[in-house]
């Protein structure tokens, strides 16, 4: 297993939202999770993303838990669903807003692309910066659409465990970025940042196609002075296309029926190879001793890197 010169007690999580059941693109970020956890020996939470009503299904919440426990997952503590969590948000957008650092702001996503269009810049890494239209007043006679958090042109640097050094301008990669939508939602990136931290969220391991939010949730972090946790991003699966294994793109739902193939289907993933047929609690055993030589082979290829010593790993 690993041990690492830290602080808190590790504490990972896996957060799925309900908008269809468990696919494969999914079981790898959870499987990854999970074997983390454990390799650190940690606890490992479930957090059900529930915010966005009109898109998640029907029965949908039901059949990833099902699905999670068929293939022989076990969490930590009690299941958090974040549409049960609305004050802890209000009242950590309220400290926001205390400090100066949201604002109202009546545009359109229309009316940022013209703005940003008429400005000749590209957006940087696909997204399309806000332009800070709203940001010392509304236009009159306007009501906001949304709140924003004010950014600055301070970077954030950040390690990923195996990405590695990271350097992110918000300013010119995505603006002052919305926490709340005025019809009530509370956006994401403040959900996640108060629920990791009221979790005790020490690691945050998920698919690399999230690489782009952690800069403006470590931003969150630091307005809301709350510890930040560590990252590891894994790459995500993709389609024959070369498009993000999705529950958008039809993904299918994993086959709980055969636990051990689609187990081993997540873990080559990891390349961390197959293991075969034998029991779900010897599975996990080997897969954990694997992620463990892995990741310390990892760390013994990253210097420097903090948090990461390992103390011996299982074959």
């Amino acid at each position: 297993m690993l041990a690492a010169a830290r602080t808190r007690p590790y504490v990972g999580r896996f957060a799925p939202s309900p908008t269809g059941p468990l696919h494969a693109g999914s079981l790898v970020a959870a499987l990854a999770s999970y074997l983390d956890a454990r390799a650190h020996r940690g606890r490992w939470l479930l957090r059900i993303e529930d915010l966005d009503g009109p898109r998640e299904m029907p029965g949908a919440t039901r059949s990833i838990l099902y699905a999670l426990e068929r293939l022989g997952f076990r969490h930590d503590g009690e299941i958090v669903h974040q549409s049960r969590r609305g004050e802890a948000y209000r009242v950590a957008f309220e400290r926001l807003r205390a400090g100066g650092h949201v604002y109202p702001c009546a545009c359109t996503r229309r009316e940022i692309a013209d703005s940003i269009a008429h400005r000749d810049r590209a957006p940087a890494r696909g997204e399309t910066p806000y332009p800070g239209t709203c940001r010392n007043g509304m236009p009159p006679g306007r009501s906001a659409r949304a709140w924003r958090v004010r950014v600055d042109a301070t970077p954030v640097r950040w390690s990923d465990r195996r990405v590695g050094e990271r350097c992110d301008r918000l300013d010119e990669q995505v603006g002052d970025f919305v926490v709340r939508r005025a019809d009530g939602p509370w956006a994401y990136q403040l959900a996640v940042v108060v629920d990791d931290a009221a979790q005790g969220v020490t690691d945050v391991v998920r698919g690399d196609d999230l690489l782009g939010s952690t800069a403006r949730q470590l931003h969150l972090y630091r307005l809301l002075e709350l510890p930040p946790p560590r990252h590891l991003h894994v790459p995500v699966l993709v389609d024959s296309n070369g498009e993000k294994l999705s529950k958008q793109t039809g993904a299918p739902a994993v086959d709980t029926s055969r636990p051990i193939a689609a187990l081993d289907a997540a873990l080559e993933a990891l390349d961390l190879g197959r293991i075969g047929n034998v029991s779900l609690a010897r599975w996990f055993d080997i897969a954990t001793g694997r992620w463990a030589k892995a990741e310390a082979e990892r760390a013994r290829c990253s210097p420097g890197a903090p948090d990461r010593a390992p103390s011996g790993e299982s074959a």
